[in-house]
């Protein structure tokens, strides 16, 4: 199956190489500079899919020295604005409207943040992505959705 979905495309050929999905993360966090700030780490794309790894580190620490949640739903932002800028119809756009997390569990380790949708999703008006992050002993942490708006692009 032929991709031609840009960001989709990008990672596809930086992924073959040694520090290639660091080096598509790094891209991701220059054009969203925000990312930056957790330093995270784009380990796994497909459409409709993405997970991103937040490493524990002291940047990262709450005061009780867990990974703090907010550091967490910045990587549930960025896999979820990865998933959908690899994923979305060409015919289409999306902006996010909110964000609705669950704290389940302290982070006490590295986090795995995952994003997903449904192929179908994709239509114009709300759209629910479901967004869970794990601690390295696959517990959930945090649970919830960011609720995109779709729409179709403006005919030119």
């Amino acid at each position: 199956m032929k991709q031609t979905n840009k960001t989709l495309s990008i990672y596809q050929k930086l992924e073959k190489y040694p520090f290639g999905k660091k080096i598509f993360s790094i891209i991701v966090s220059r054009v969203a500079p925000y990312f930056a700030t957790i330093n995270p780490k784009i380990s796994e794309l497909v459409p409709n899919q993405c997970t991103c790894l937040i490493k524990k580190k002291k940047k990262v620490f709450n005061h009780i020295k867990t990974v703090h949640v907010i550091a967490i739903c910045n990587g549930l932002e960025m896999a979820m604005g990865v998933m959908a800028e690899a994923s979305i119809p060409k015919h289409l756009r999306w902006i996010p409207k909110g964000m609705t997390v669950a704290y389940t569990a302290k982070a006490g380790s590295d986090i795995r943040c995952v994003a997903n949708v449904k192929q179908e999703d994709w239509q114009p008006g709300d759209m629910l992505v479901n967004i869970t992050a794990y601690d390295e002993n696959n517990i959930v942490v945090v649970k919830g959705h960011i609720k995109l708006w779709i729409s179709e692009k403006p005919t030119v």
